[in-house]
Formats: structure tokens, sequence, C-alpha cells
């Protein structure tokens, strides 16, 4: 029992926020996914990139940091409707972050 008097069970602690993965629309704990958002270039143009830290202003989208998620989210055009946004489809700057978190043991 608790301080109110309510019964208490013990359970496993509640799991942590929930995100879906733009690529696969697999739904995945937080922490396993990549946060992305889209950044201006010297020309104004939006470019998706990688926020590992989690901490870039605007709306963001989460992906697997798999090739594979990758891949589906540039081949279904999920970042520019994830992202409310008109994004380029050039995403060198997040596959090549995601290949070398992919190569890392």
């Amino acid at each position: 029992m608790d301080q109110s008097g309510r019964t208490t069970t013990t359970t496993s602690p509640a799991p942590g926020p929930a995100r879906t993965c733009v690529g696969c629309r697999g739904v995945g704990d937080r922490a396993a996914l990549l946060r992305v958002v889209a950044e201006p270039d010297e020309r104004g143009s939006l470019h998706v990139v990688p926020d590992a830290l989690r901490r870039r202003p605007g709306r963001g989208a989460w992906l697997h940091p798999h090739p594979a998620c990758l891949e589906l989210a540039v081949r279904r055009k999920a970042f520019g409707r994830a992202l409310r946004a008109d994004v380029m489809t050039d995403v060198a700057a997040l596959r090549a972050w995601v290949e070398s978190e992919h190569d890392r043991p």
C-alpha cells in the first residue's frame, strides 16, 4: 500500500516516450531513434540534418539509425511530410551520420 491507502502493484517501470520511425513506420523508444530536423543552408534551401542531442529548434522527425530506414524515408518522401516543410532530397549529412553510426561496433 502507498501513503494514500491504495494498493500498489510492482510492475516494470513505465516505458519511455515512444516515437514512430518515418522510414519503416515502426514504433520505438525515443532513445533508440534519431531525431532529424530541417535546417536552411546559405541559400535558404532546407536540408535534413541529424539532431543526435535532440536540442535543435524546430519540428523534428524520428528515424531508426539504419540505412534501410533512411532509404525508405527518402523513397517515400517522408521527411517533407513529417517536418511539414519543402525539404530538399539531399540527405547527404544525414546519410553520412547514419552510416558512421551503423558501422560503429
